[in-house]
């Protein structure tokens, strides 16, 4: 009896409890940004104004493609789209966009009631009929009574809502949305990687084409000079030594040439498995282009660290996954407090027995149920740990991932500060190194100097000539590092323009909050 009337005052109690767990109540979770290690200026000195590689498309395909067009090649770009329409990362950071947008909705939806259809039918035999009036009694039949078959009939609607009273389910909410965000953040990561590293091997296989012509020239020169050298000390006029130091010089020559070209079709290879175009259709795209183009000039470095590095998307993804994380903590927080849920159900019933029907309305509110968690066996206290655990895992990384950042970009400004101090020197030393080459041939020619003289200033030469191309090369991947490092042009959404140096202060949520 005592528990029936416990049961009847239910409501009450649960009212009562519900007062004592608000009035002290008090949540903390840990603050949902944290301090980066910034330096104040950077380190290395920053590229002249319009030569650098800052904000260059917005985050736009557009711009993007219009960006690429100012080296005017229309080739990169042409690659840059196949690669963005071939790759499977990018492919995969857009799914993991849609799962996340799934999941966001899905936490969103847990705060608004939920509404069910039901519908259900049965039939068999029962007393109902003839004990409760509808229908006639049960009939009588060689002295045994006959229950009537039943027919019954029902449909409604049933309804239930869990009041989010200490905001557990608004943390999850929050966690997914931030979540969603740091994944259309790391989409355009993707996307500005995949187009670092397809420029990356379109540079460098322009600058192998260049090599290529340089071999091709020294083994035509050699070749040549073989060639008269032969017919020299075929007539006499030359020693069999230096026949044979210009054939072995040719030969050396031709072997550069091959092992440079083989080279080359390496790195064509690696556009064509990144581009997934065929390997015919680049290789003829490849040599109707020319070899040589200058890099875009777009707008200066911003020159405190914590503004440029505010539009990396990949810093941004990391500051949300810090935010997200901090969610995940107050719902595990939450989950360990008592929670209030409301049900319902309105719907018709109908009876059919031996003729006779009969439809009734039926609806019902509540119960009204709290249900308090009193022992799990340390269930909840261990997913809040594991949720504080997420948490600082998630600081960390994105205090790494700020550190890396600063490194990435203070190494594409040193280098694209040595190669642009170091070009005049390579245009100077190739210039005398030609001259030097003329007259020693010329030289050579009269009589004047050796084949060995002129093999070595060749060597000179082409050796000049190498670095030149290989330092352009070097400024082009310095350049596309520091495009890739100072975020590809990706605009924050919330048009923050600075990383956050200092820890706010820790969120509290109480009672009088919810």
């Amino acid at each position: 009896m005592s528990l029936r009337r416990s049961r009847r005052i239910g409501p009450a109690a649960c009212l009562s409890l519900l007062a004592l767990a608000l009035g002290g109540c008090s949540l903390t979770r840990p603050p949902s940004s944290v301090d980066a290690p910034l330096p104040a200026q950077w380190h290395a000195p920053l590229p002249a104004p319009g030569a650098s590689a800052a904000l260059p498309h917005g985050g736009s395909v557009r711009e993007l493609t219009e960006w690429w067009r100012q080296i005017d090649d229309p080739l990169l770009v042409e690659l840059i789209d196949a690669a963005e329409n071939a790759s499977p990362t990018l492919a995969s950071a857009a799914a993991r966009v849609s799962e996340a947008r799934a999941s966001s909705v899905a936490a969103g939806a847990a705060l608004l009631p939920n509404l069910s259809g039901t519908a259900s039918a049965s039939r068999g035999n029962s007393q109902f009929a003839g004990t409760s009036g509808f229908g006639s009694a049960a009939t009588t039949t060689g002295g045994s009574t006959a229950t009537p078959i039943v027919t019954t009939y029902q449909a409604g609607l049933q309804a239930s809502w869990e009041i989010d009273l200490f905001g557990k389910l608004r943390a999850g909410r929050d966690a997914s949305s931030l979540r969603l965000a740091g994944a259309d953040a790391r989409w355009h990561q993707a996307r500005v990687s995949v187009a670092a590293d397809t420029a990356n091997l379109y540079f460098n296989e322009r600058a192998c084409e260049q090599l290529v012509t340089v071999a091709e020239n020294d083994a035509k020169s050699r070749g040549e000079t073989a060639r008269l050298t032969e017919l020299s000390m075929r007539a006499g006029f030359t020693a069999p030594a230096d026949a044979a130091l210009a054939r072995a010089s040719a030969a050396d020559a031709s072997n550069r040439l091959k092992l440079q070209s083989s080279q080359c079709a390496v790195v064509r290879a690696g556009l064509v498995a990144l581009t997934g175009l065929d390997a015919k259709v680049v290789d003829q795209k490849l040599a109707a282009a020319p070899a040589d183009r200058p890099l875009p000039r777009t707008r200066t470095v911003q020159s405190v660290p914590a503004e440029a590095l505010a539009q990396r998307p990949d810093l941004y993804s990391a500051e949300l996954d810090v935010a997200a994380a901090s969610a995940s903590v107050g719902e595990a927080q939450r989950a360990r407090y008592p929670s209030l849920t409301l049900t319902g159900t309105v719907g018709k019933l109908q009876l059919r027995t031996q003729g006779f029907k009969e439809t009734l309305d039926t609806w019902n509110i509540g119960p009204l149920q709290l249900t308090v968690p009193i022992f799990d066996g340390g269930a909840l206290a261990a997913n809040v740990d594991a949720a504080t655990a997420r948490y600082d895992e998630a600081a960390s990384v994105y205090r790494g991932n700020v550190r890396q950042a600063v490194r990435e970009v203070e190494t594409a400004l040193l280098n694209l500060d040595s190669t642009t101090r170091r070009a005049d020197d390579a245009d100077v030393a190739v210039q005398n190194y030609q001259a030097s080459l003329d007259a020693m041939l010329a030289r050579y020619q009269s009589g004047l100097a050796s084949l060995l003289d002129l093999e070595t200033s060749r060597r000179l030469l082409i050796t000049a000539l190498t670095a030149r191309v290989q330092l352009q090369q070097e400024r082009s991947d310095a350049w596309v590092a520091l495009y890739r490092a100072m975020g590809g042009g990706w605009v924050r959404p919330d048009g923050a323009t600075a990383i956050s140096q200092t820890a706010p202060q820790q969120e509290t949520t109480s009672s009088k909050s919810q």
